[in-house]
């Protein structure tokens, strides 16, 4: 390519374009084979015919006719890894994108870079490839062309050319180290996003406006997605605030407006509207000042009770963020309530005590209770998730606060009671029911424990026979916390009662169930037992195997040592715990091993404080050996 002749160079670039062309048919020659176009490229990838083009390029910066064809040998060359390969290794993707925005009357330059870059994106190194791009020279290229295509790219080949160099962006700033700050890429992003919903005085989107193309509404989409990428980065958040980010967000979390000229179809602006309040979940929680301002809990709770209404509204349904909403507003609901629930688990008071003087709780049960009656087989992964978002908000809410526990009060019992009822059978069925205990027995703990008129509430409907059930069902990933909230339990003096009357399966009583837990969790974690369940190893009541394995090792005050990890783990403690505050006395239905086992559980405790000794006094012997 360093040939002095122009023509001779757009030559060579023409036959490299060639070989991905079908060939003629050619006279034959007598004692010669033609060379298949599969051999020609076989011979370019091994020859590393790419990387040359790649160089090739620095001596063609100010002719642009050379350059234009040897970008289109390279596009061509870039349909294969081996040769994506090749350019990677020479810098093909920093070269070729810093160029982007030169000077290009036909076009081409554009349109041959960005397709490179994306063949270099998907056939070779991805991470090595953002790598390259990641620096001020490539970001302000894009920057430029992308500025002068959203402003002024008309035609639908401009508008897609736009979007693809939109996505090639997003990528970039997926790398934090890429500096979209910094290059003021940042802030014109949030300003072609927002300013169709905040008007802006900005001289690059003054009198600007969008149609309703296909392109734009993809383009909208992208926008709202670069916007969630961008807050990941924190000096982000200032840019956020001065784009009035929220606002814009905000204005589509409402109703659509009848009899108003909208600027997207009916499915287009569902779309938007679901996409709209996705970013929010992700860009509010960092910007809780401009929420508030901008009244983010009013216009939740109010466009909840829109979704509850039965009116002539049709939902669509087509789009990813509207999977299971055809036909109703169930997934307006499932992402306004992933929202709220965003907001609140941020802890703070603020924004929690708003919610609560806007009878947030109250609303919140009621939604639940309605949708009890809906649950069909086509929606029922979606209302699943409604309900567990709900109980995971109201815990979020209630927690250390026994006003709002009171709010909770009976309603909100029920609610819990409802879902413990649930056949055990569909905890296994993977749509979501596992989700739903959980975050059932979340509620329990964060909404009723600690507020004595619900606990008895709970415990006047078997609430606690509940609880045991579920026990019963032997689910290990239920039972620390169901466990935990047994302990809780046993404070309130009526609890007693209740656990004594419980019956299982072939009559088993709780402190048999109890103690046959222990046993298993034992047997799990290889603690030495007889065949009778009697101490094997008297000097290690307790160890596992894992402990067994263990070696003395002198750690920092604040490093748990495995033996406290262990009560922390394993549910031994807490079995420990129900059956002392049970006196561990007239427990019925128990069995000659039971009572073995009974004995050993009763000393636990001791058994811990002996262990906790003996392993302080061989660290401090450990220390002095080594001299710390």
């Amino acid at each position: 390519m360093k040939v002095p002749s122009s023509e001779l160079r757009i030559q060579i670039c023409k036959c490299i374009v060639d070989f991905y062309h079908a060939e003629p048919p050619k006279k034959h020659i007598t004692g010669y084979q033609q060379a298949s176009s599969t051999y020609k490229i076989q011979m370019a990838e091994v020859g590393g015919l790419a990387k040359t083009m790649v160089q090739s390029l620095a001596l063609f910066e100010n002719q642009l006719v050379e350059k234009l064809w040897v970008l289109k040998a390279l596009q061509h060359l870039s349909t294969s890894e081996v040769n994506c390969t090749f350019m990677m290794k020479a810098q093909a993707a920093r070269g070729i994108c810093a160029h982007l925005s030169d000077p290009d009357p036909s076009g081409q330059l554009l349109f041959r870079s960005s397709e490179i870059l994306w063949n270099l994106l998907e056939k070779s190194s991805k991470e090595e490839i953002i790598q390259q791009l990641s620096n001020l020279e490539c970001l302000l290229a894009l920057k430029e062309v992308f500025k002068h295509l959203f402003m002024r790219g008309f035609s639908h080949y401009d508008r897609q050319l736009r979007n693809d160099i939109l996505v090639i962006t997003t990528i970039i700033a997926q790398n934090p180290e890429a500096p979209m700050i910094e290059c003021g890429f940042t802030r014109e992003l949030i300003l072609f996003a927002t300013f169709n919903e905040v008007k802006s005085q900005n001289p690059l989107v003054k009198g600007l406006k969008l149609s309703n193309s296909y392109e734009n509404f993809e383009l909208k989409k992208l926008l709202f997605n670069i916007i969630v990428i961008l807050c990941k980065d924190l000096p982000t958040v200032q840019l956020l605030t001065d784009g009035k980010v929220v606002l814009a967000l905000l204005t589509y979390v409402k109703k659509p407006e009848k009899h108003k000229i909208i600027e997207w179809s009916a499915a287009q602006y569902e779309e938007l509207q679901l996409h709209a309040i996705a970013t929010l979940s992700s860009v509010a929680p960092l910007l809780i000042e401009e929420y508030m301002v901008c009244q983010g809990n009013a216009r939740i709770l109010s466009f909840l009770e829109w979704c509850e209404t039965e009116d002539s509204f049709f939902s669509h349904g087509n789009s990813f963020h509207g999977t299971g909403g055809r036909g109703n507003k169930f997934a307006h609901m499932r992402y306004t309530l992933r929202l709220l629930r965003a907001m609140v688990y941020l802890e703070d008071e603020t924004v929690n005590k708003d919610l609560c003087e806007k009878e947030a709780i109250q609303q919140l049960i009621g939604i639940f209770k309605n949708t009890i009656n809906k649950i069909n087989d086509k929606e029922e992964a979606i209302i699943l998730e409604i309900q567990s978002d709900i109980l995971l908000i109201l815990s979020g809410l209630c927690e250390n606060s026994t006003s709002r526990k009171e709010i909770f009060g009976t309603e909100g019992v029920d609610i819990i009671l409802h879902v413990m009822k649930i056949d055990p059978k569909k905890f296994q069925s993977g749509l979501g029911y596992n989700v739903l205990l959980f975050s059932t027995l979340d509620s329990i703990w964060c909404c009723i424990l600690a507020c004595y008129s619900s606990e008895d509430y709970f415990l006047e409907k078997e609430g606690i026979f509940l609880l045991l059930d579920l026990l019963a069902l032997n689910q290990k990933k239920f039972c620390n916390l169901i466990l935990a909230i047994m302990v809780e339990f046993c404070d309130n003096p009526k609890t007693t009662a209740h656990v004594n009357a419980w019956r299982g399966k072939k009559s088993q009583t709780a402190a048999s169930l109890l103690i046959k837990l222990w046993r298993k969790e034992e047997r799990e974690l290889g603690v030495k037992r007889d065949k009778h369940g009697v101490i094997i190893d008297t000097k290690k009541p307790l160890f596992t195997s894992f402990q067994e394995e263990q070696k003395i090792i002198a750690l920092p005050a604040n490093c748990p040592t495995v033996a406290i990890l262990d009560v922390a783990e394993n549910i031994r403690a807490k079995i420990y715990a129900v059956l002392d505050k049970l006196d561990f006395e007239n427990l019925p239905g128990l069995s000659t091993e039971d009572f073995i086992t009974l004995c050993i559980i009763h000393r636990y405790l001791d058994f811990k404080v002996s262990i906790f000794l003996t392993l302080l006094l061989k660290s401090s012997m450990a220390k002095k050996s080594t001299g710390k």
